[in-house]
């Protein structure tokens, strides 16, 4: 595919930027950020499961059971929701920010009640719900097209 002669400016005619990657590294990419992160926040949970004790056998099974459900729902929302209106697809991916970081402070401490962690996901999920809902309204044109 022909690469369209940039405009002054950087930008690419069509006001599109150009892309720097190739489809290759947007493939690997597309696998590999969802397994690292969840590798992240699999040790963050098996972390705050030990109170700062000894690691043991059941701990390291709990991280890596909580590093792949967060990869597979991950890559799960990554591949429905560009298909899905944008108040939808914002919605999903904040719920899913919010059950996240409710899941690692309920984990955090012995003293967190539900609520306390309810409350903290929802915060969250509103924040990013917002920044996400913005984001796909600013990239999209009136009937719902992405502008990539």
């Amino acid at each position: 595919m022909a690469q369209a002669a940039p405009a002054p400016g950087g930008m690419v005619r069509g006001g599109r930027t150009p892309d720097v990657f190739s489809e290759r590294t947007h493939a690997v990419a597309k696998v590999a950020v969802p397994v690292v992160l969840g590798l992240i926040y699999g040790y963050w949970a098996a972390a705050n499961t030990r109170y700062g004790g000894p690691i043991t056998g059941w701990n390291l099974l709990f991280g890596f059971v909580t590093a792949i459900v967060f990869a597979a729902v991950w890559m799960g929302l990554a591949a429905l929701t560009p298909r899905l209106p944008r108040e939808l697809h914002a919605a999903l991916w904040a719920a899913f920010t919010g059950i996240a970081v409710g899941f690692l402070y309920s984990l955090s401490g012995r003293g967190h009640s539900v609520l306390a962690s309810t409350g903290l996901g929802v915060a969250f999920a509103v924040v990013v719900g917002g920044v996400l809902f913005y984001r796909y309204y600013t990239h999209e044109d009136g009937l719902g097209n992405r502008i990539r």
